[in-house]
């Protein structure tokens, strides 16, 4: 059984190989589909391959898996060869066979098919919307520098707006570039209409997005974002590796016989997915429920930065729990959840109802006995949490975190919301 390493660049990958002990270099090899193919045919049943992860690695793992035993794909920062002394291309593939051979590398997490479509189709999305944000930015400078104040409209890039923009006096190098961001604004809007119509219509197909979607504040864009970076929930056999796997837990540090100090969250992983949760918990923690009245525990101590921190962690943690239960969350507001489902389903192109106009009208008093519930839930959990400080299994402070961080509250105007002693 051979180990085979793979220093991969655009053009070409240098390739070595470790068998009884002894390392040798292989040349090199053009990373075109016919090559590679050439290069797999070559290989043994029982030979392992190995390379980093980078922009073309997937597409040639995907070549050359189905001739080998394993392809083993690590991430750069597990290898520790960027901090080598001497590193050249011959060099790494010879230290990556080496590794391989000695048993020293865990393989990163393969996606799925479907997955893998989510993640590219997402990623895109989000390239989109940064674009049209840059657009919508660049007129609003314009409104600044020619100092026309503020519009009276809520929307200045809809109906109104745009009436208000097209009246106002400016110089012809301005409304050239105004009118050149709302064509850009314009286009960027239909590409993001197409790619949200396929990202509802795999939702729509997706059991586990419907599920996270019971969670009131969660919508179809942070539900698919949790699950294209997460893939199978079975792979966090604890709810603490999957919050560490999303950069949600705090650093650790701690020297001698000092009490550790916890820092701010780590921020490894995708950073894509922990804005997708402090954005649903923006609207989360809106909601009447124990995620409202857990938000609220926090920000009286720590402020509302680190208790909307808090709040996409505990996101996080009930999705883990929603997951693996395969249970829709408990405190859910099925009216929400619906009308969530059905704006899913016109998104995907579904036709609208033409006769059913007092439908939400039924749904509305449907939620308002739902949001007493929900009331309800929220007063049970502070009661509890209260009852709990008070017998004192829960420490005092911010929350239950020991260490240096839960001795006092952090400074601020959040700090002197707390009683005296």
């Amino acid at each position: 059984m051979r180990s085979i390493g793979l220093d991969v660049h655009r053009d070409f990958c240098e390739v070595a190989i470790a068998e009884a002990g002894a390392v040798r270099s292989a040349g090199r090899i053009a990373t075109r589909p016919e090559v590679l193919e050439l290069f797999a045919a070559s290989l043994g049943a029982d030979d392992r391959v190995v390379l980093e992860v980078c922009g073309n690695a997937w597409e040639i793992a995907r070549i050359i898996e189905p001739h080998v035993a394993r392809v083993v794909v690590v991430s750069p920062s597990d290898t520790g060869i960027r901090h080598a002394r001497a590193k050249t291309d011959r060099l790494d593939a010879r230290t990556l066979a080496k590794l391989l051979a000695a048993g020293s590398l865990d393989s990163v997490w393969m996606p799925d098919e479907r997955t893998r479509v989510m993640r590219r189709r997402l990623a895109r999305r989000d390239q989109l919307v940064t674009a049209r944000t840059r657009a919508k930015n660049e007129i609003h400078a314009i409104l600044i520098r020619r100092l026309k104040g503020r519009p009276e409209v809520s929307d200045l890039f809809g109906k109104a707006g745009r009436a208000w923009l097209a009246e106002l006096e400016l110089p012809v190098e301005e409304r050239e570039t105004l009118d050149s961001g709302l064509r850009q604004i314009d286009f960027l809007d239909g590409e993001i209409a197409l790619v949200d119509r396929l990202v509802a219509h795999d939702a729509l197909n997706w059991p586990e997005a419907r599920r996270l979607m019971t969670v009131p504040g969660v919508n179809v864009i942070a539900a698919t974002t949790f699950l294209a970076a997460v893939g199978n929930i079975e792979r966090f056999p604890d709810r603490r590796k999957l919050v560490a796997y999303l950069g949600l837990d705090p650093k650790v540090r701690q020297s001698g016989d000092a009490p550790a100090g916890y820092g701010h969250i780590s921020k490894q992983g995708a950073a894509p997915v922990r804005r997708a949760l402090v954005e649903a918990s923006w609207s989360a923690v809106r909601q009447p429920g124990p995620l409202h009245a857990f938000y609220q525990r926090i920000r009286a101590r720590r402020g509302h930065q680190v208790a909307i921190t808090a709040a996409a962690r505990k996101l996080a943690c009930l999705f883990w729990v929603l997951l693996w239960r395969q249970q829709d969350y408990a405190f859910g507001q099925p009216s929400l959840t619906a009308k969530k489902i059905r704006r899913l389903e016109i998104t995907a192109g579904a036709p609208r109802w033409q006769d059913r106009k007092g439908v939400w009208i039924a749904h509305r008093l449907l939620r308002e006995a739902e949001l007493d519930l929900a009331r309800q839930a929220e007063h049970a959990y502070t009661q509890t949490v209260r009852d709990r400080q008070a017998a004192g299994a829960i420490k005092a402070g911010a929350s239950a975190t020991p260490g240096r961080a839960s001795q006092k509250p952090s400074k601020g105007k959040a700090a002197r919301q707390t009683t005296s002693p």
